[in-house]
C-alpha cells in the first residue's frame, strides 16, 4: 500500500514533503488548513507514506455495529459527547491508557475561513504532556510540510503566535478559507 500511496503522492500528484514525522509514540497533529473533504485524501496518503499509525476521535456511536469496525480499523477512537464530561480530561485518558496515539485535529473546526484556531488541541498536549506536531498541505507549492514537535510552554498566546508563523503562506484547496 505504501508504494501505491508514493506512486499517486509523488508522481501523479507532483506532491513533495519538506521535513520528517518524528518518531513519536505520542503526539497531538495539528494540520491546517483545512478547506476541503480533499484533505481526508491527502491526509490518508501522507500516513500511508510515514508509515505510521495517525488517529482521530469521533462520537460514540460512529463505532458501533455495523461500521464501528472500519472507524476504528482507520486510527479512530470513540469519544461520549452526549454527556457534559470535560472533553479535554476525556481524551488525555485515552493517551493514558494507549501506549500508543497520534491524534490529528484540525484546529480551525470547520473547513471555512476562520480568524483563529479552537484551542482544544493545545489544552489536550497540555493535559496529556505531548508534543504537538505541526502538519500543512500547501495546495499552493504542492507540499505536506511537518515541524519538529512542539512542547506548549503553558503561555498559550506566544504558542499560538509560533503556530500561526508555520502556517503563514501556506494555501488550501480552497484557497480562500486558508488560514
Amino acid at each position: 500500500m505504501q508504494f501505491i500511496s508514493k506512486f499517486i503522492y509523488f508522481h501523479l500528484m507532483g506532491w513533495k514533503f519538506t521535513g520528517d514525522f518524528p518518531k513519536l509514540k505520542k503526539c497531538v497533529v495539528i494540520v491546517v488548513p483545512h478547506t476541503s473533504w480533499v484533505d481526508f485524501v491527502i491526509g490518508l496518503l501522507v500516513r500511508s507514506i510515514i508509515g505510521e499509525k495517525i488517529n482521530y476521535i469521533g462520537k460514540k456511536s460512529l463505532f458501533k455495529p455495523p461500521y464501528g469496525w472500519f472507524f476504528r480499523w482507520m486510527g479512530g477512537a470513540p469519544i461520549d459527547r452526549s454527556k457534559n464530561d470535560n472533553k479535554v480530561e476525556a481524551i488525555k485518558a485515552i493517551f493514558d491508557e494507549r501506549q500508543e496515539f497520534r491524534l490529528a485535529l484540525a484546529p480551525e473546526g470547520t473547513r471555512k475561513k476562520v480568524s483563529e484556531w479552537k484551542t482544544g488541541f493545545y489544552y489536550i498536549a497540555s493535559t496529556a504532556k505531548v508534543p504537538i506536531v505541526m502538519v500543512a498541505f500547501d495546495f499552493g507549492k504542492k507540499e505536506v510540510k511537518i515541524s519538529e514537535p512542539q512542547y506548549p510552554t503553558g503561555n498559550l498566546q506566544t504558542d499560538l503566535k509560533t503556530y500561526y508563523t508555520f502556517y503563514k503562506g501556506v494555501k488550501g484547496k480552497v484557497a480562500e478559507y486558508s488560514f
